[in-house]
């Protein structure tokens, strides 16, 4: 006989294995994997929109002096917040009245819930890895506000994190322009370039991504050197090589979601990634969905919040053509 509380099974299921969801969902993807490892998946207890504080100006206080010299106390405007709306994805898990009956034993029912839960898991994954990459405007507006939007191609226009761009200048990433089509030859040079543009003392980009081309490009460049490696993004499961100091990962492969000709320079010290702490791979109502004319009971496994970035400039847009 079919389970009478089969929308509770399935909603404690989800719940049993959610945190193993958002786990999988973070190492689906190379910058979300840096940011859990240096602690930058950081929860969001509330509030209508997230806030990232940031320092904008230096303190024009500072200043050489000598003897009874007067210091000045002018106060100083330097910290504000960029602003970050929630976003939501949502992925129902729907059992008809007739797989429950076909799958009556409970083992049975068990092995078609876990099925249904691990699609839900990748199919979680897959659109978060798309919204990781996204500018923000898909689906309505409704995306994440993904790298595209964080480092963007033309940073000197738009509003990003609630801030013109075009009036304030500290919050422009860099971006190369089109560098004209790549090979093994230019493409280390033009990287040298890059690096040079987004180091401040010890701060200096780590982690790199690329597309399909520009990874092929750069690793025929490596062709008659010796290959590094980053053992840290190797554990995490990420195929890579180093430049600089920075693990460079195809982010590109069967499915990918990184941009045709495009590689992006990130300090992750400076990205975060900001869940809502009752939102985070968790079944959106614990309690029954019965469809009104239909046979069937559904669960929905849900997440809200967005990817932020609380310093722009230390961020690199690569245009490979």
């Amino acid at each position: 006989m079919s389970f009478p509380n089969v929308t509770d099974i399935v909603a404690t299921t989800i719940e049993k294995r959610s945190r193993k969801i958002a786990n999988n969902v973070e190492k689906n993807n190379a910058v979300l994997a840096q940011l859990r490892k240096k602690g930058n998946i950081r929860t969001v207890s509330g509030g209508a929109i997230i806030f990232e504080e940031l320092d904008f100006a230096e303190n024009a206080n500072v200043a050489w002096y000598s003897g009874y010299d007067q210091l000045s106390v002018a106060a100083q405007d330097v910290i504000s917040a960029a602003q970050f709306s929630f976003k939501q994805l949502a992925c129902p898990v729907v059992i008809s009245g007739l797989e429950m009956l076909q799958n009556s034993g409970e083992e049975a029912f068990i092995d078609l819930l876990e099925g249904r839960i691990k699609t839900a898991e990748r199919t979680m994954a897959n659109n978060l890895t798309n919204g990781i990459y996204s500018d923000g405007t898909g689906s309505g507006g409704k995306i994440l506000t993904g790298l595209q939007a964080a480092v963007a191609q033309s940073p000197t226009t738009g509003t990003y994190g609630g801030i013109n761009r075009a009036t304030w200048t500290f919050w422009r990433n860099y971006a190369t322009g089109s560098l004209g089509a790549q090979s093994a030859t230019t493409i280390q040079p033009n990287m040298n370039t890059t690096w040079a543009n987004l180091v401040r003392g010890k701060d200096k980009p780590t982690l790199i991504l690329f597309d399909n081309n520009l990874w092929g490009f750069y690793m025929a460049s490596l062709q008659s050197i010796q290959r590094f490696t980053d053992p840290e993004m190797a554990e995490l499961g990420f195929d890579n090589v180093k430049f600089m100091s920075a693990p460079v990962v195809l982010d590109g492969g069967i499915g990918g979601f990184c941009p045709t000709n495009v590689g992006f320079f990130l300090n992750t010290n400076y990205i975060f990634l900001r869940p809502h702490k009752d939102r985070d791979m968790v079944p959106l109502n614990p309690s029954r969905r019965w469809s009104f004319n239909q046979d069937a009971e559904a669960e929905i496994l849900a997440w809200a919040g967005n990817l932020t970035t609380s310093n722009a400039s230390l961020q690199g847009y690569f245009q490979g053509s």
